[in-house]
């Protein structure tokens, strides 16, 4: 980023690469270019990589080593777990989701609804968080899979992964979550979790683009939905990604060593750009729960503005809506509609999400360019 450039708050699109990862990533791609799957020395250097790295993202998800499995990244780890796990227990043909989930899993959902599956997508509170007594009705001897994101990519709202895991194996079926928001921001535990499954985005972390994970506990029933040769325990075919995979290994060590501290940092950040916003700007709203969400994520809704117009007028901010336009029509974001927000007020929603790199002057240069914004799209 130069000096000119607009201030960042969309972390939860994606992050910048960390130095330490640059660092760790180039030896891979310029003299260490071995195919793991060689027996020769060229071959031992790459697939030693892959193996720290392997115990890297094993270290800070909590798990064993051989329970990652590689992958191109959050999208499709989603769908080697869900796929590959209602594959498996093909004696069971239910899955249950929520309505707010990410597309890497809404659309592998839909697609087993086309192939004899039956889904059931249960809705959120208020405050977008999935509803356990939902899950608990729906939850039933035919369930194969439970699947629900750690953390909303729009709002930032930590969901009862926990409590859905409890349910989900009482049933005897299987628990995934998309960890792709959370990992690096806040504390995720495999085994805390008590998930069978869990999917990690390289991008997301400060890690490259084009890598991932998925967390696959010992005995977990999954078929690969890839076809090829026998890498990653057979689950993943394809000559490993090597250089990102360090990258991706780098990260994960980096962001395990201080996330506590870049938590909270965030937090404070995040606080005060809503202080800042809420004291300037009647009637603004916060969408989704005011604590149980990630650190860095400041969902809020403008009243009498819509969020993408208020976002045009502010330039100086790099940052999101979550609504969708086609054609000229705004649509509003069916997370927020979700919680019970109503169309129009919904609109008015935009998505400000801070970083490790995000300063306080970033927030007050902010927070002013929003007012000045919202102010001139109301005519104020």
């Amino acid at each position: 980023m130069t000096l000119s450039d607009p201030i960042y708050l969309d972390h939860n699109a994606t992050t910048p690469l960390l130095p330490e990862v640059v660092d760790a990533m180039l030896p891979y791609l310029r003299e260490h270019f071995g195919n793991p799957s060689s027996g020769h020395v060229y071959g031992t250097r790459a697939r030693s990589a892959v193996a720290h790295a392997r115990d890297q993202v094993a270290a800070l998800l909590g798990c064993e080593a051989d329970e990652v499995i590689f992958t191109s990244g959050g999208t499709e780890a989603n769908n080697l777990a869900i796929r590959g796990s209602a594959e498996a227990l093909e004696g069971r043909s239910h899955i249950v989701t929520t309505v707010i989930e990410h597309p890497a899993t809404a659309r592998p959902c839909a697609w087993l609804e086309k192939h004899e599956r039956s889904v059931t997508r249960i809705g959120v509170d208020a405050a977008g968080r999935a509803r356990v007594d939902a899950a608990r009705e729906a939850i039933d001897g035919d369930t194969a899979l439970v699947t629900v994101m750690h953390s909303n990519n729009e709002t930032g709202v930590l969901q009862p992964v926990h409590e859905l895991a409890v349910l989900a194996h009482a049933a005897g079926a299987l628990l995934h979550t998309d960890a792709a928001q959370s990992l690096g921001k806040v504390p995720v535990n495999v085994r805390e979790l008590e998930v069978d499954l869990l999917s990690v985005a390289g991008h997301k972390l400060h890690a490259p683009k084009g890598v991932g994970a998925l967390y696959v506990k010992r005995g977990t029933p999954l078929v690969p939905f890839v076809l090829g040769a026998s890498h990653e325990r057979g689950l993943r075919p394809g000559t490993e990604n090597v250089a990102s995979i360090v990258g991706l290994g780098a990260a994960c060590e980096a962001v395990g060593r201080d996330h506590g501290e870049a938590a909270a940092r965030m937090t404070v950040l995040r606080d005060e750009l809503w202080s800042r916003l809420e004291s300037a700007i009647p009637g603004l709203a916060l969408n989704g729960h005011r604590a149980l969400r990630l650190p860095n994520t400041l969902n809020v809704r403008f009243p009498r503005a819509s969020g993408s117009v208020v976002l045009d007028g502010a330039p100086e901010i790099a940052a999101s809506t979550g609504s969708a336009c086609h054609e000229g029509h705004e649509s509003a974001s069916a997370v927020i509609l979700a919680m019970g927000v109503v169309s129009e007020e919904a609109l008015g929603s935009v998505r400000l999400t801070l970083g490790r790199s995000t300063t306080e002057d970033d927030v007050v240069r902010a927070a002013d360019a929003l007012v000045r914004s919202w102010l001139g799209a109301t005519g104020k």
